[in-house]
């Protein structure tokens, strides 16, 4: 008996300290904080355990020539960064907004925008791939082309129906200021305007057929748009618009039934609360954009179903500003998010802009902006696991 107690409590031992490791958190920066503006990370997994991250950098955003992408790798098994590397620059024009993700063939996309005539609005869409990622530095991209989105009449009618069932009917407008709503119908039906200004943000899904489900979104419209690849991202084609009233940037999560839900920063009437719509027919067609309950001050979220089942989301769950970022887990697709934990909070700095991914070993990597004053900015590295979250801060 006092021998099976013995084994017993070192059991109980080794399982406290099980969780006691897995509860830890790990953060760095990839460079050291330095001068120039550096935005919008993207992560990534490689299937040799490499981590590779990519963000924009330069002297400011779209006004700002001289932006281009820069990315940085993490070996496996080493805890040091690399030195930052160049991955994408088109001269004289700013290169803004990059996301990586491979494919199901193992393929890397590295996709973003170039901003044409220093106007988010006439930005276009870059892709380059490449399946020889595996050396120090930079990918050695093989392939590079552009994505063009060419929404059709469909377009337009769908931004009118939904406006005409869901807009505003309570602002009073002069005569020679014509509602939000009518503004953006008009602009639909103008091919030129809904085919350029689609922007990259977030990471795709690709779902069980292999569909994969690329997010977008429009400054000019303020509406989502999905581009959708059946061939592995060879070729894309887009979806009906996200409408609704100044969202930004969805982020998917694929439902238990295979439904999509799509999450969005608000830019539009204060206060500003994170937005959803939700997709019925595997991304194509999408409901009009609500307020949720969480809190968003105009700033970028991202929504990923861990391997547990579990929901988690990353954002700025203040309404105020981009000094708090905070992790949040849902066990019920969404209904609640019962735990939250901050990785970090400290007024008068910028948290924003999260990137993340669960690599093999079920490891939660975040990348986001840092900035904790004027010129003093780099990108952050967060590393836990999903007990960490439902501890108590």
């Amino acid at each position: 008996m006092i021998e099976m107690k013995k084994a017993l409590s070192i059991v109980i031992l080794f399982l406290a300290l099980t969780l006691v490791v897995n509860a830890q958190i790990d953060s760095s920066l990839i460079f050291p904080l330095q001068e120039k503006h550096v935005h919008s990370s993207s992560i990534v997994e490689l299937p040799n355990g490499d981590l590779l991250v990519c963000w924009f950098k330069g002297s400011g955003e779209r006004g700002a020539n001289d932006v281009l992408i820069e990315g940085a790798r993490l070996k496996k098994g080493e805890e040091k960064w690399s030195q930052p590397f160049l991955m994408a620059d088109t001269p004289d024009e700013p290169d803004c907004n990059p996301v990586m993700f491979l494919n199901s063939n193992g393929k890397l996309f590295l996709v973003w925008i170039v901003v044409q005539a220093n106007r988010w609005e006439h930005s276009i869409l870059k892709v380059k791939t490449t399946t020889d990622y595996n050396d120090e530095g930079a990918p050695h991209w093989q392939w590079q082309n552009v994505i063009l989105m060419k929404p059709g009449d469909e377009f337009a009618k769908r931004v009118e129906d939904q406006f005409g069932k869901n807009g505003r009917q309570d602002l009073a407008w002069a005569e020679y200021a014509p509602p939000y709503e009518e503004l953006l119908t008009k602009a639909s039906k103008d091919p030129a305007k809904r085919e350029t200004g689609w922007m990259t943000r977030t990471h795709p899904v690709i779902l069980e057929n292999g569909k994969m489900l690329l997010p977008l979104y429009s400054d000019g419209f303020n509406f989502g748009l999905i581009a959708i690849s059946e061939d592995h991202g060879e070729t894309w084609k887009c979806s009906l618009p996200i409408v609704g009233r100044g969202l930004n940037q969805p982020s998917l999560v694929v439902r238990k039934n295979g439904s999509i839900d799509a999450y969005m920063r608000d830019d539009g009437d204060e206060p500003g609360k994170i937005m959803l719509s939700h997709s019925n027919d595997q991304g194509y067609s999408w409901t009009y954009a609500k307020e949720t309950n969480l809190p968003n001050p105009g700033a970028s979220v991202e929504v990923i179903k861990l391997k547990s089942g579990n929901w988690l989301l990353a954002y700025n769950d203040v309404e105020d500003g981009r000094y708090s970022l905070a992790v949040a887990l849902s066990d019920d697709e969404g209904a609640s998010w019962k735990w939250k934990r901050h990785l970090e909070y400290k007024k008068g700095s910028s948290f924003s802009y999260p990137s993340f991914i669960q690599t093999k070993d079920e490891k939660i990597h975040i990348t986001f902006s840092y900035a904790t004053s004027k010129n003093r900015e780099s990108i952050k590295h967060v590393a836990f696991d999903e007990n960490w979250i439902r501890e108590k801060e």
